[in-house]
């Protein structure tokens, strides 16, 4: 076996021989997967074959539409038949609140070209008479995708691989990586059969590896801890049945082609033709997660007992939808292990924390998702960044306050909701509350409902005092949900008189030293402010787009303070940290810190927000402290309220006169307290973050990871003023090389009476489809709809008047100026 590779695969499922199959065939010729057992002996051995299409995520979109184009090309490459029975899938629903999910996913499709097809309940009976439809509003059909065999597609794959020139082998255990500076050494132990079992050898070698991708499924703990690292994938039961021949579908089956895959999402179960049978597969509540500190040794290609008392209501269900399997025995059950993460998405990308070390763990749809992310991880290791923002599904986006606890619970949950409804503000309550603010309880009793954050409870609106615990779930929707009034509420009064709003899960970090200026110059696009000042900037990916968006205050020569996207706090810091490693020596000292839970954040903003502020100020001349000559725009000041230190920083997300607060964190409820009774007299409302998401589109601010990403640069996201092209700095000739392909604008909608877009939604000039919605929300200074998106660069012009698809039909939008509300920032300078 080779000892010195380019790239080490560690893992022979779909996952790992997809990305050794794509690593080959972009170019790297050195290239080794291992395998401890056999191909295929994880949970792709026992996976139903299901290629759904169907996905909220738009990166994860992409992912599955790449897998189904891909495999139906593996025959013609490998000669080996994947199994792909191209059947398409139908998906059913029995309310108008499962259409109108239906019908944002399919914005989503339309964005990445993925073909649908709506249908009635006459037309499916027509079509399938088996299925009974009476009781249904319509469905989602989607003709392209279907089931596949999952062995048979690994070993396709496989087989490209090694014709491609990667190197397999089979029956190597992992159980060591030391990093050396440059490349991996990595322990590996030949495993034997000893009585049935797996064990090792006394065989063992060292290979040197410069990158390795682990994709150990369901050994996922193990390999984490291999690495000195946490991970959330952990398994979760997933049980099911194969049913006896059912004789009314062969006699179906003898003039007639196979049933799509079938899924009821409202019964909570899919479907699919097996040899004459049927195949059900359930996600139903109480499956437990399993084996969270490692798979046992004795665990090989086995499954767990049987429950079938946890999924009757699913079976029952499934004799509802197609009568005649009622008189189908059973033939075959399963209850194996599945991977999941406590969002349903992978893991895909660096490793925290090491150097080419790349992660493909965690999935709950491998077989789906295999070829995809073998294509995509084979972009961002080979030419640095994947041709989409692969940032929704970075292992960073767990932080290290994960425990093995919260990720069991939270995989559980995953599980669980696969087929509930998908609101768009969708919050799952498992493990929460968790990471909570000093004033949550106070949050709460003034009617609160919280969303999570990276961990943290932070308010997503406030609602009734006497709101039931149901409420917020009770209150979402496709559409305008319940919660809407208080946000239209909300939103009004921070443009009309004042609104707090809870930011204290900002990430925060201080970056000191000799070194740091020169660092942080180099580190990003915009000028570093002078001493007091702030300054927006961006930090650029090795491929010229956009990494991560901060902003920086300058409190001393030497000293920054560094304010991000409160969800990003692991995925900044890790790209943070492995910069100033990389950079120390040519720079100097640079000290890096996480302060991000020693400082709570309230911003403060609205017409009155200076009055408010001024009542709690203690100051040797009170009456010009907050003036704009002693306290202007886009500054920074030290500060007292009351008895509270305060780094105030003049600055507002919502486009007011405003101020964030940042103050100390055991400090916070005395500073709620007395914000909240001189807000009293001035008009000021508690604020949540749907409020603050509409009132920032009105000013055009762009977002992290909506408008920002990997997938485009400052330049696109038109924002040329906040990049200084007159310096050096990391990622410029890349971004510069890219020219604008696309560009950021904000758009004025003339949507339906009872909805707003969600930033999902597919931009059309005509019938050509021209750009993609990134932000969508409502504008309470204009009185529609309103959204932020890519277009065509020719079309990015204010004026140009478009069409975008909502609820299935295409409505009037408008692209305006940036900034439509107070583009000459008057409100916020605010003349004194």
């Amino acid at each position: 076996m080779k000892t010195h590779v380019k790239a080490l695969v560690v893992g022979g499922g779909a996952v790992g021989t997809g990305i050794a199959y794509h690593l080959a065939k972009a170019g790297w010729d050195d290239v080794v997967l291992l395998e401890r057992d056999e191909l295929t002996s994880g949970s792709t051995w026992h996976a139903a074959g299901l290629l759904p299409l169907f996905n909220m995520g738009y990166a994860t979109s992409h992912i599955h539409d790449y897998s189904v184009k891909f495999y139906k090309t593996l025959e013609e490459e490998t000669g080996l038949n994947p199994g792909f029975s191209v059947v398409g899938n139908l998906r059913m629903a029995q309310t108008q609140a499962r259409m109108d999910e239906y019908e944002l996913y399919a914005a989503t499709a339309e964005t990445v070209g993925i073909p649908y097809e709506w249908m009635t309940p006459a037309q499916i009976r027509d079509r399938w008479p088996l299925v009974r439809t009476e009781d249904l509003q319509g469905a989602l059909f989607h003709p392209t995708d279907g089931y596949i065999n999952p062995a048979d597609v690994t070993m396709a794959m496989a087989k490209g691989a090694r014709l491609r020139g990667v190197t397999i082998e089979r029956r190597w255990q992992v159980d060591g990586f030391a990093w050396t500076g440059d490349h991996w050494d990595v322990t590996v132990t030949k495993m034997i059969e000893k009585g049935g079992n797996l064990v090792a050898s006394d065989e063992t070698m060292v290979i040197h590896a410069e990158h390795v991708v682990t994709a150990t499924g369901n050994h996922a703990p193990r390999t984490a801890r291999l690495l000195g690292i946490k991970t959330p994938a952990i398994v979760v039961e997933h049980q099911y049945i194969v049913t006896e021949p059912d004789p009314a579908l062969i006699a179906y089956r003898e003039a007639h082609d196979q049933h799509p895959v079938l899924r009821d999402a409202d019964a909570k179960w899919y479907v699919r033709e097996e040899r004459g049978g049927w195949i059900l597969g359930p996600y139903e509540q109480n499956a437990p997660a399993r084996f969270p500190y490692g798979v046992p040794d004795s665990f090989r290609a086995d499954l767990f007992p049987l429950d079938l008392d946890r999924i009757e209501a699913e079976y029952m269900s499934f004799i509802h939808r197609i009568p005649s399997s009622e008189t189908a025995g059973l033939k075959d059950d399963y209850n194996g292990p599945i991977c999941y993460t406590p969002d349903g998405n992978p893991l895909v990308g660096p490793a925290p924390g090491l150097r080419n070390m790349w992660l493909a763990e965690g999935f709950s749809f491998g077989i789906t998702a295999a070829g995809g992310t073998g294509h995509y991880l084979a972009q961002m290791m080979v030419e640095g960044e994947a041709e989409i923002d692969m940032a929704s599904l970075d292992p960073k986006r767990f932080g290290d306050w994960m425990t093995t606890e919260y990720a069991c619970r939270k995989n559980e949950e995953a599980y669980d909701h696969v087929f509930v409804l998908h609101h768009p503000d969708e919050e799952r309550p498992a493990a929460r509350p968790l990471k909570t603010a000093p004033v949550y309880d106070r949050q709460k009793a003034l009617g609160a409902q919280f969303g999570q954050v990276n961990g943290w409870e932070r308010p997503n609106y406030y609602g009734p005092l006497d709101a039931p615990d149901a409420f917020d779930h009770d209150s979402r929707s496709f559409r305008r949900g319940d919660w809407w009034q208080y946000a239209e509420a909300e939103a009004r009064a921070v443009r009309e008189t004042a609104g707090l709003i809870d930011a204290t899960a900002f990430a925060k970090h201080r970056i000191s030293g000799p070194g740091a200026a020169g660092f942080l110059d180099w580190f990003t696009t915009n000028k570093l402010p002078k001493v007091g000042r702030i300054n927006l900037t961006y930090a650029l990916t090795e491929a010229g787009t956009t990494r991560t968006e901060y902003t920086i205050v300058r409190t001393a020569e030497d000293d920054f303070y560094l304010v991000s996207a409160g969800a990003w706090e692991a995925y900044d810091e890790d790209f943070l940290y492995k910069a100033i490693a990389d950079q120390e020596a040519r720079f100097g000292r640079i000290n890096a810190e996480n302060v991000t839970a020693r400082y709570g954040v309230f911003a403060l903003a609205g017409p009155n927000s200076r009055a408010i502020l001024a009542e709690l100020l203690r100051d040797a001349e009170p009456e010009t402290a907050l003036s704009n000559k002693r306290f202007p725009w886009l500054s920074q000041r030290d500060i007292e309220l009351m008895m509270c230190p305060v780094r105030a920083i003049r600055v507002a997300y919502t486009g007011e006169l405003g101020w964030e607060l940042h103050h100390p964190i055991e400090m916070q409820t005395y500073l709620f307290d007395r914000l909240m009774d001189a807000g009293a007299g001035h008009g000021m409302k508690l604020v949540g973050a749907r409020a603050q998401n509409w009132l920032r589109q009105e000013k055009s601010y762009r977002a992290f990871g909506t408008e920002l990403g990997r997938d485009a640069t400052p330049l696109e996201a038109g924002l040329d003023r906040f990049v200084d092209l007159t310096k050096e700095f990391h990622g410029k000739a890349a971004m510069q090389a890219l020219g604008i392909r696309s560009k950021c604008v904000t758009l004025l909608i003339d949507g339906p009476r009872d909805a707003d877009p969600w930033g999902r939604e597919a931009l059309y000039d005509g019938d050509t489809k021209v750009g993609r919605l990134t932000s969508g929300g409502y504008s309470v200074a204009f009185g529609r709809s309103i959204g932020m998106g890519y277009l065509r660069p020719d079309l990015a012009v204010p004026g140009t008047r478009l069409k975008v698809r909502m609820q299935r039909k295409l409505w009037d939008v408008e692209v305006t100026e940036d900034s439509p509300f107070d583009p000459t920032n008057a409100r916020i300078r605010v003349n004194d």
